[in-house]
């Protein structure tokens, strides 16, 4: 999500950028070395005497322990802007301090083309002029959504931050059943792939609500209406997302 959210900004055309990465790519490399971006190992190697905005893209796991050496950054009057899964605003105020700016934020990987969608929650500390600039920061990586409680951002982390790989799934699950009919396995890749990506298209063009774009498919007694029997059975696909995403959500809560 980081390399996603930069590839905007330097599109957008962003500037300064200062990367903090220990161990940068060949990519972050040749960026520094055209002077797109200044790119240090360490936060005590940022030189800047003040910061407009500082972008944690840092799994939970590892914001566990490195939070408290970013606190210099919100104490000089930075704006923190925390994508980590399930690393609430309570453990972000004890690392950064009570008067720190926050605003929590979950981007997904479609992002990475431009076509993602984010969830934003803002702390009380935050300002309006920050909800601006988080705004404009992270619809580099697509649209963008605010959730006036933090709790739902947990929901949003379930649904649509951990939702691409619900589709990429559905992907294999179709490859594999059309192998079992019998086709090819590259044929049946690209079948499923492609029609994937085109309802989703579809989905994004046209404004009617998915159960009307489902009805338009479904032709009575037809191939798709005997799919869908098994596809809405009780125990079919609407119950198991309810509890995938119900999974995915209480995950969220234990990692904070």
């Amino acid at each position: 999500m980081g390399s996603a959210l930069l590839k905007g900004w330097l599109t957008r055309g962003v500037r300064p950028i200062i990367v903090v990465e220990p161990k940068p790519s060949a990519a972050l490399k040749a960026l520094a070395k055209k002077k797109a971006i200044t790119l240090v190992d360490a936060p005590s190697r940022v030189l800047a005497k003040k910061l407009s905005v500082c972008v944690v893209a840092i799994k939970p796991q590892v914001l566990k322990g490195e939070a408290p050496v970013l606190a210099g950054f919100a104490n000089s009057g930075a704006l923190m802007i925390s994508i980590a899964a399930g690393t609430h605003t309570k453990f972000l105020f004890q690392a950064w301090g009570n008067k720190a700016r926050i605003i929590r934020a979950m981007p997904n990987t479609p992002g990475a083309i431009g076509q993602g969608i984010s969830g934003l929650f803002a702390a009380k500390t935050a300002h309006a002029a920050d909800k601006k600039k988080a705004d404009a920061l992270l619809s580099a990586l697509g649209e963008t959504v605010w959730v006036g409680k933090e709790d739902l951002i947990d929901a949003v982390t379930a649904l649509s931050g951990s939702g691409p790989a619900y589709l990429f799934l559905m992907a294999e699950a179709m490859t594999e059943a059309g192998m079992a009919e019998g086709l090819p396995r590259v044929l049946a890749e690209k079948l499923a792939r492609a029609t994937i990506a085109g309802a989703g298209a579809l989905l994004a063009a046209d404004k009617s609500p998915a159960a009307a774009l489902r009805q338009a498919v479904t032709s009575p007694g037809g191939t798709t209406a005997a799919a869908l029997s098994v596809l809405m059975a009780p125990d079919g696909l609407a119950a198991l997302m309810k509890r995938a995403i119900h999974a995915a959500r209480v995950r969220a809560e234990e990692l904070a």
